[in-house]
């Protein structure tokens, strides 16, 4: 029985869509935010959007290697977002933030417990488990900067 991935499959789909112990989700502190809104530039933090994009980069980068593909994925490259001029733009980031999500928390789900001690693309990457705790974890840490962010800029008003 896979009891071990399903439950890291549950941890990382709560934190996408619900769930969670901390009532935070991705989703939901999303669904309102305009193209405008996650295109502010707030202080010297990122904007929401290039947020969006970095959480999706890592798990995108997972994605292909469940799917077989080698790691290519650096950090350098992890915030770079090619500017957003439409709302249009905007969900489209999203849609496909929450889709791969959803399509590597089911593939979490069906990996065996074993396959977790395994090497992750390269010895140096650390096992599955690291990995897949780790985007899941990267992705409660940075949905904490996207929720203040959030607030900062409905308070100011800086989006107008």
């Amino acid at each position: 029985m896979n009891t071990s991935t399903k439950q890291i499959a549950k941890h990382f789909r709560d934190v996408h869509t619900g769930g969670n112990w901390t009532s935070v989700n991705l989703k939901d502190t999303l669904v309102d935010i305009t193209w405008k809104e996650a295109t502010t530039k707030v202080y010297d933090l990122n904007t929401i959007a290039v947020l969006v994009f970095h959480i999706n980069y890592y798990v995108s980068a997972i994605l292909k290697v469940m799917h077989g593909s080698p790691l290519d994925a650096h950090d350098k490259y992890s915030f770079d977002l090619a500017p957003l001029s439409f709302e249009e733009e905007w969900q489209a980031l999203v849609n496909k933030t929450m889709t791969e999500a959803a399509q590597l928390a089911a593939m979490i789900e069906e990996l065996d417990d074993t396959q977790l001690q395994n090497d992750f693309a390269d010895p140096k990457y650390g096992n599955y488990y690291r990995n897949l705790l780790g985007v899941t974890e990267h992705t409660h840490y940075h949905l904490g900067q996207i929720s203040l962010i959030k607030k900062i800029v409905r308070q100011t008003g800086t989006d107008r």
